[in-house]
Order: structure tokens, then C-alpha cells, then sequence
């Protein structure tokens, strides 16, 4: 890239970062310091701003960056993902937005614990969300080095490594001095700001193609090299049985793991009713189905224009191919317009990296403090308070996250997060769904329900050719690949119903039928919630 392009996305870069300090700062030192400060920001979010922050908490760097790459590069198999990811919603608005905001406080533990023994539901459920918020955290991670290789020309292995740390140092600040309420704004600010440069984008390839939308699949066809099997279903997953199943699994994880994404369930924390909640749902339902249709015509648009190609020349993996789209739609290397759009293109992926991992951030440290260490440490004399602990967690969880984003770093990143759904919709939603509508579950139930999703998909996706056995994988040079699936969800997802199925049946606990009962009003009436 020229020294256009380099300085002109610093800048903007560097001004977004200066403003999200700035609200940061501003909300530090108006802030009260209490717990519901620090993890729901007072609860005083409209459903309009809770909906616009959901969608920026969503809307993430596997969503600009690595979706549209794999459609640019696998056309109709690409869209996987765009169906999965919307369709998810459907799960959250009529299964879990009202229920969890009326039955829990902060956490996805807060839920559980309301009928059980709180200690190891705690700590199981608050293992869970940290897992999974890591694994999420190693997506962004992978994808703003990538965006910045592309930046410095691709050559610089230095640059993405102080890239990633440069982010995960960002997320702590963001964290540890504003809490809630300034994630919440940064994830607003990037909402719209990314809105705005995918539906300018959008428009500059419909104009392109004169809003012809058959010429551009047909041009996006013609440029793959597949042909018409590039708008057909199976250039991806349909080689083999193996490819077909690996579908399936991904499918399933995409669908089902949303309801079990602990950054987003905190999100229905931050508004005063379950009905706040549920209206935040429907802005944020609105708002990621627009942006999830304009990311099928980036895709093709990327296809047709830019080539399959050279978006692999860039990034293996397909993650550049919205900033090349956007170089070319400005005019092209050297221009002018191409200049400030990929420029503005890059600082608005940044920016939505940056807000991506906060939110997951501030979710992670809150499991840790307000599950993980409130259960451990409790009797052990005057405890330190939550939100010290929340920040201190903040750091480890940066810390993990940067080692973890420079190992993976050459994996499509919406891949990345196809894993953190699966784990997530393994070992959280069956122990969610079960807490909230089988009035016999129980305290072992819950652990096995978690544990027994949780450690099969971790245990498959180190066995998968994700980490070792192919050239694509994390370690090409070993092979210790057993499992054929690059997505464990097929097996781990009925394996963590079944293990709360097992764990309730075989428990010698009685049910309490008053606390389901209690809980069953909560969660419908919404009477003595928080």
C-alpha cells in the first residue's frame, strides 16, 4: 500500500481510538463505582441505544470482514453464514431476551443459580463463559492483524503481532476504567459507523453493475473459475459425506450459539424491563438483517470485481476482501478515491474490532469476578471487591486473548467464531434452556450439562483438522487429527443436552419445586427482578 493509504487510515484510526478514550474517560469519572455500574451501566439504556449496541456487539470483524471473504471466495456456501447468523435471533427474541432479563442479574450464572446449589453452578457456568468469550476474542484479534498486514502491504509479521497486542492493551483500558456504560457507547458509535460504510459500499456496487443484481452474480460466477457452481450449494461443503456433516455442524453451531453468547446475554442487563429487553431484540433484529443483506452483495461485489484471486493473494483465508473492494470501487491502487475509501473502509473494521472486544471483554471479567471468584473466595475472609477483581480479570483475559490471536492468525475469522458458537450453544444453552423450563433439573444436571458440552467440543476441535493434519491448519507439521469435523457442534450440542439429561436423572437431589415455581413467575411476570 502507498504512504496515502498508510497515513490516512492512521489518522483515522487514531481518531477513533482518541474519541472512544475520550468517552471512556468522560464515563470514569462520572461513574459511581458499583457493581450494576460497572457490568449493566445503571440499567438506564433505551431499547433504541441497547438495540444499536447489541447489533454493535454483533456486527463483528467474522461479520464485515470474514463472511464477506468467504463468500467472495466459496459464493453460495459463503451465505451459511449470513442465514446462520440471523437466524439465531429468532431463538434469543422468543426463547431468552425477556426470561434472562427477568431472572438474573449480571451473568449467564445468575440464571442457573436461582434454583440450585450456587457454588459449582457458578464456577462451571462462569468456566464457560470465559472459554468462550476467548475464543471470540481470538477472532477479532486474528482479524485486525490481518487488516493492518494489509495496510503495511501484507509484509510485516512484526506489525500484526504489536497490531493484536495493541488492540488487547485498548480493550483492558476500555474495560477496566468504563465499565458498561462507556462499552455500551463505543459499541453505538460503531454500530453507525459501520452501518454507514456498508451501505455506502452497498451502493457503489449496485452502481457498478447499474442495480443489475443477475449480472453481478453472473460476473462473480465467471471470475471464480467455478463457474456455476459458485452460485450452487457445495463448492465448500458438499465434496463429501465429511463436508456435508461439517454443514450441518456449523449450521446447528451458528443457529443455536447466539442464545448462548455471554456478551450478548449481558446486553439484556442494561436495560430497566424485560419488555426494554425484548424491544432492544427487535431494533437489533432490524438492524443486523440490513447489515447481513448488504454483506451478500459486498461478497459477490468482492467476487466480481476484485477476484477470488487476488483476494487469496492478500489473505489466504479471504479476510481483506472488503478493503480491496473498496480500493477498487474508489478508482483503484493509487487513486485518489480509492485512497480515502479503503482508508475509511479500514478504520471503520477497526473500529469495529476494537468495540467487538470490549463488550466480550467486560463479559468475560465479569464472569470471572462476579461467578468464578465470588464462589471461590467468599469464606476466605474480607473478600476484595468485584469490580477490583473485574478489572484485574480484564487484564488476564487480554492477555490470553493477544497469546491465542497471534498462534491462529492465519485463520478466516468468521471460521474462528463458527468455533466460539459452537462451544457456546455445547455448554450454555442447554443449561439455560434446561434451567428456565424443566421444573426437575437439578444441581448435578447443571454441571454435567456444561461440562459435558464444554470439554467434547474443546477436546474435538484440538483433535479436528482445524489444529493439526492439513496444511491449513495450526500446526500443518504435526498430525494428531482424529476427528473429521472442523466444527465439533454435531456431536458436542446433543452431547450437553444429554449430559444435563443424564446428570438431573441420575441425581439423588430433589427438586425444589417452590424455587422453579418462583423462578417460572420471575421469568414470565418479571416480579421481583432486578
Amino acid at each position: 500500500m502507498t504512504d496515502e493509504h498508510q497515513t490516512l487510515a492512521l489518522l483515522l484510526f487514531s481518531g477513533f481510538v482518541a474519541v472512544t478514550l475520550a468517552i471512556t474517560t468522560w464515563v470514569s469519572r462520572n461513574r459511581r463505582g458499583s457493581a450494576e455500574e460497572f457490568y449493566a451501566g445503571g440499567r438506564l439504556f433505551s431499547p433504541m441505544e441497547n438495540g444499536f449496541a447489541i447489533a454493535g456487539d454483533y456486527m463483528s470483524a467474522a461479520s464485515f470482514l470474514g463472511v464477506t471473504g468467504l463468500i467472495a471466495l466459496f459464493g453460495y456456501d459463503g451465505l451459511l453464514y449470513v442465514v446462520g447468523f440471523l437466524v439465531a435471533w429468532l431463538v434469543v427474541l422468543f426463547l431468552v431476551a425477556e426470561l434472562v432479563r427477568n431472572c438474573g442479574r449480571f451473568t449467564l450464572a445468575d440464571v442457573v443459580a436461582a434454583r440450585m446449589r450456587e457454588r459449582p453452578v457458578r464456577i462451571a457456568a462462569g468456566t464457560s463463559s470465559v472459554t468462550v468469550s476467548v475464543l471470540y476474542l481470538v477472532a477479532q484479534m486474528v482479524g485486525a492483524g490481518s487488516l493492518v498486514a494489509l495496510l503495511l502491504g501484507g509484509t510485516s509479521e512484526a506489525a500484526r503481532a504489536w497490531t493484536v497486542i495493541g488492540v488487547g492493551a485498548l480493550m483492558v483500558i476500555y474495560v477496566s476504567l468504563g465499565g458498561m456504560r462507556a462499552t455500551t457507547w463505543i459499541q453505538i458509535v460503531k454500530a453507525v459507523l459501520l452501518l454507514g460504510g456498508t451501505i455506502a459500499l452497498t451502493v457503489l456496487v449496485l452502481m457498478r453493475f447499474h442495480g443489475d443484481l443477475d449480472r453481478l452474480l453472473l460476473t462473480a460466477a465467471e471470475r471464480s473459475g467455478h463457474g456455476q457452481a459458485f452460485l450452487a450449494p457445495g463448492l465448500k461443503y458438499g465434496g463429501d459425506w465429511t463436508a456435508r456433516f461439517d454443514f450441518i455442524s456449523l449450521g446447528l453451531a451458528l443457529v443455536l450459539g447466539t442464545a448462548g453468547l455471554p456478551h450478548i446475554l449481558s446486553r439484556f442487563y442494561t436495560v430497566p424491563t424485560a419488555r426494554a429487553a425484548r424491544r432492544s431484540v427487535v431494533w437489533a433484529v432490524g438492524l443486523i438483517g440490513g447489515f447481513y443483506l448488504m454483506t451478500i452483495v459486498l461478497g459477490f461485489g468482492a467476487a466480481a470485481i476484485v477476484g477470488p484471486d487476488a483476494v487469496r493473494g492478500s489473505n489466504a483465508a479471504g479476510n481483506t476482501a472488503v478493503p480491496l473492494l473498496a480500493l477498487d470501487l474508489g478508482g483503484g491502487a493509487g487513486s485518489t478515491g480509492g485512497t480515502v475509501l479503503f482508508a475509511i473502509v479500514a478504520a471503520v473494521a477497526f473500529a469495529t474490532i476494537l468495540a467487538v472486544v470490549a463488550g466480550i471483554t467486560l463479559a468475560s471479567s465479569a464472569s470471572v469476578a462476579h461467578d468464578l471468584y465470588a464462589s471461590l473466595r467468599r469464606r476466605r475472609g474480607k473478600p476484595r471487591s468485584e469490580v477490583a477483581v473485574a478489572r484485574v480479570a480484564a487484564v488476564g483475559v487480554g492477555v490470553v486473548a493477544i497469546a491465542l490471536g497471534l498462534l491462529a492468525r492465519d485463520l478466516n475469522v468468521a471460521f474462528l467464531v463458527g468455533l466460539a458458537f459452537a462451544v457456546a450453544a455445547s455448554a450454555n444453552l442447554p443449561v439455560l434452556l434446561y434451567s428456565l423450563f424443566w421444573s426437575r433439573f437439578t444441581t448435578r444436571g447443571a454441571v454435567w450439562a456444561v461440562y459435558g458440552g464444554l470439554v467434547p467440543a474443546l477436546v474435538l476441535v484440538v483433535l479436528s483438522p482445524v489444529v493439526s493434519g492439513s496444511p491449513e491448519s495450526l500446526f500443518p507439521s504435526v498430525d494428531f487429527q482424529y476427528f473429521p469435523l472442523q466444527n465439533p457442534g454435531l456431536v458436542s450440542i446433543p452431547l450437553g443436552f444429554l449430559a444435563g439429561w443424564v446428570g438431573t436423572v441420575t441425581s439423588a437431589e430433589v427438586p425444589d419445586e417452590a424455587k422453579h415455581a418462583e423462578t417460572e413467575v420471575r421469568s414470565l411476570t418479571g416480579a421481583g427482578a432486578a
